[in-house]
Parts: C-alpha cells; structure tokens; sequence
C-alpha cells in the first residue's frame, strides 16, 4: 500500500497503535507459569477493546489471535497449553486490522537477565531492525534493508533466517513487496517509495539460516535447535526518517 491521504495515515495510526499496545501488554505478562494460550489472550483482549480483529485468523485462520514462538520456533508459533518456564526466550507477534487498515509488530524477550547468549541475540536482532528501519528512504532500494540486517547480525556473530522476513502491508495483512528479506541480494532493484508501507522483520539466529514447518502445519522452527529473535515494526516509507507506526 501506498499512503495517499491524511485520512489514511491516520487510519494506519489507529491500528499501529493498538497492536503495539496488545505487544506491550504481552511482553510484560510474559513470565514463567504462565501459558501462551494466556498470553494470547491477553493480546485478544486489547484488541478486542479497541474493536480491532486479529489479522492471522481472519487472513488465514490461524489457530490463535497472537503468534507466540518459543527458543527455536522463529515464527507462527500457536498459543496452546505450553507453560514457559526459567531461561525461555519468547517471541510475540501481533497483527490485526481496524476499519480496513493493518498493522504487524513483533518483539522477544528471554526470560532471564543472565543468559548473555540469548539476552545478546536479542539486543543484535532489535538493534538490526532499528537500523534497517533507518534506511528505509523514498528512492533507496529495499534490498538496503537485507543489506543492514545481515551485517549487524554477522558482526556480533549471528545468522539470519533466509527464507524469512518483511513483507508489504496496508489493506492486506501480507501485499507487495513481497519477500523483504534478511540479507542482501544484488539481483533485487527495487525502489523504495514515500508513502510505501512495510512491515519491516528482523530473524536472527545463533546459528541456523532457514527453517522448516512443523508437523502442526503452522510453526516454523530451526532444523538444529538453533534459538531465533525476532522484532517488527510497521513502517510508512518518507523522503526523510520513516515513520515508525507501531513504536
């Protein structure tokens, strides 16, 4: 999609808002006991009150509200009886639409300040996405998203999950540009626009670089254990800094 009107920016607003208020309100509830089947609910119920739906179930019939992956589940994780315990390292994903419009914002956190390992992942995988989020300006090429993702992974000794990453977003959960990905790729010219909206994806990993579906038929997890951070922001592209609708 891209932005043409004040009224739709401010639609865009709206729905980036409250799925980065249902993350927020996740995040803090994430602590050992409790289930992701509680914490997707938790995320339901902001939505909810705000009178957003969730975007993975109405697109797709995802089995959940929320995607919650845990340690080497990297994405499309199901909410369900799993109860999370000391040294996790928990992703949420949130997307819903509003009154046409959608939004997409993901964060991890590890379950304990001492595991410098995951804890670093972490950092380096948010650090990545702020900085590729930097480079997104109107008449750049994407693939300078790609290009700043790997090199903030490679230089703190991680990988990026290959066949993972962004993707368009506005009136659909998932438009073009499709396949934002998480390393650099010359053969992909593609200009970046103002008014373009994206949802920017950063997948990192201590060691694996694609993953594969599991036998639920949704989750996608490292072949080797590999742990794997992510973080999302939905975006709209300027000539200048990018605005950054689900801070």
């Amino acid at each position: 999609m891209t932005v043409s009107s004040e009224k739709e920016r401010k639609a865009l607003e709206k729905i980036g808002k409250i799925v980065s208020i249902a993350r927020e309100e996740m995040i803090k509830a994430v602590k050992p006991g409790i289930t992701t089947k509680e914490l997707d609910e938790i995320g339901g119920a902001v939505l909810s009150e705000f009178g957003a739906t969730s975007a993975p179930k109405s697109e797709y019939n995802f089995p959940g509200i929320t995607c919650i992956s845990v340690n080497d589940q990297a994405a499309h994780g199901i909410p369900g009886p799993l109860m999370l315990k000391f040294g996790d390292m928990v992703n949420v994903d949130v997307s819903a639409e509003l009154d046409g419009y959608f939004a997409d914002t993901g964060a991890t956190v590890v379950l304990d300040r001492d595991a410098a390992l995951k804890n670093k992942l972490c950092d380096c995988s948010k650090a990545a996405l702020m900085k590729s989020i930097s480079r997104a300006r109107a008449g750049c090429r994407l693939n300078l998203i790609g290009k700043t993702i790997y090199e903030e992974a490679q230089n703190n000794g991680f990988t990026v999950i290959k066949n993972l990453g962004g993707h368009g977003i506005g009136r659909r959960l998932h438009e073009d540009p499709a396949h934002i990905l998480n390393y650099y790729s010359k053969w992909d010219a593609r200009l970046m626009r103002s008014g373009l909206v994206l949802a920017v994806e950063t997948f990192l990993s201590t060691k694996a670089e694609y993953v594969t579906e599991a036998k639920d038929g949704w989750t996608l997890k490292t072949p080797d254990g590999s742990l794997v951070a992510q973080f999302e922001h939905t975006i709209i592209v300027t000539d200048g800094e990018p605005i950054i609708l689900t801070a």
